[in-house]
């Protein structure tokens, strides 16, 4: 079956004892056992919950996993797969990652044991100067917010070939777009917040993977951390997983057109986006089906950030991105505030740096707003 087939409809096999044409959502805490000795699949809703389950299942499904498991938040998927890590392990990570991942290395990692460094581009990475005691890659492809671009496949190959374990952030594609475990990654995390609950109403997190014995360390964390999405919001994030495809079509091709408007607007400095580049849009066209639907931007000199996103109608100023409605962000107060101006100016993340996550909105209302803002600007 195709992505969308699969979206909607899943294995079906967890509502055949009902009948339901939708997984029903199970709120119980506590699951009645059989007798004395015996256990039933479902015992305490932390450690498994059928409505999650059912989500799972789904999400690995679209990803062509083995195991998926759903989290709280994108950063409790982030977590769980960090504490896969030894004591005295070094992880790599794009310069330009997420401040929230970033937060995590520099403010927690030292208390785990672990080690990182910031890397600017992946694709020329030289393994035979890393130390000797690396043992992961995080990766953005693309990056947040500089939408750089890495050759996941190859990267995998030099990374196995060291030892490396690798992990993929693909928030901003989502498995209808990318599947980095068919490109070699050995576990993907999401904020399944973004793309997957599509309307800013769900806090969520995915990790998929394929190896069993991770695949079980994870279960045991899921479960001793104490971080799995609720029975709630796994039935919500379910349902909105069906129209995944549909809005991130539209997305994709609305972010276009703003990319061709800004690319040749005399007041912008400077576009980031997949399709920019030559070796970038290589990359991605041979690893993706899409450029996404995130785009970041420099005004020209002389332009005021703060009254292009103060002008601005049908774009919310807010953090997140991925939703139906179209949101600007200011990266370097919200998003990468936990980075030092120092490491924002040398990753490229200018003060004058606005990204923008475009919604599902009719593509000449957006393109009218954003063009009448530059003007204001």
């Amino acid at each position: 079956m195709q992505f969308t087939t699969l979206a909607v409809h899943g294995d079906g096999k967890t509502r055949e004892h009902t009948g339901d044409v939708v997984s029903a959502v199970h709120l119980a805490t506590a699951y009645r056992q059989p007798k004395l000795g015996e256990f039933q699949e479902h015992v305490y809703t932390r450690g498994t919950n059928p409505t999650r389950l059912a989500l799972e299942k789904r999400l690995a499904l679209l990803e062509d996993a083995r195991y998926a498991f759903a989290f709280s938040s994108g950063m409790a998927a982030t977590d769980t797969a960090f504490h896969l890590f030894k004591r005295g392990g070094r992880i790599l990570l794009n310069d330009n990652v997420y401040g929230g991942t970033f937060r995590y290395a520099s403010k927690v990692f030292g208390s785990m044991g672990l080690f990182y460094d910031l890397v600017a581009d992946f694709n020329t990475l030289d393994f035979d100067e890393l130390p000797g005691d690396v043992s992961g890659i995080f990766l953005e492809s693309p990056s947040n917010p500089l939408l750089r671009v890495t050759d996941i496949g190859r990267l995998a190959e030099k990374a196995h070939a060291a030892g490396i374990t690798l992990i993929v952030d693909n928030t901003f594609m989502s498995a209808y777009l990318q599947k980095p475990l068919s490109l070699g990654a050995d576990m993907v995390v999401y904020s399944a917040t973004k793309y997957y609950a599509g309307h800013s109403d769900i806090l969520a997190g995915a990790l998929v993977l394929n190896d069993e014995e991770k695949a079980g360390k994870v279960k045991l964390l899921q479960n001793t951390l104490g971080n799995p999405l609720s029975p709630a919001d796994a039935y919500q994030l379910e349902r909105s997983i069906k129209t995944l495809a549909l809005r991130m079509d539209r997305q994709c091709a609305n972010a276009a057109a703003v990319v061709d408007l800004l690319k040749t607007h005399p007041k912008v400095r400077q576009v980031f986006y997949p399709s920019i580049g030559g070796e970038n849009r290589r990359i991605q066209e041979a690893q993706s089906r899409g450029f996404g639907a995130v785009l970041s931007f420099v005004l020209s000199d002389g332009c005021d950030p703060a009254r292009f996103i103060h002008g601005l109608s049908l774009f919310d100023f807010a953090v997140s991105l991925g939703s139906v409605e179209s949101l600007v962000c200011h990266p370097a107060s919200q998003t990468h505030e936990s980075f030092t101006p120092e490491l924002r100016k040398k990753a490229g993340i200018e003060d004058g740096l606005l990204r923008l996550s475009i919604g599902i909105e009719d593509t000449e209302d957006l393109l009218l707003d954003v063009e009448r803002t530059l003007e204001m600007a």
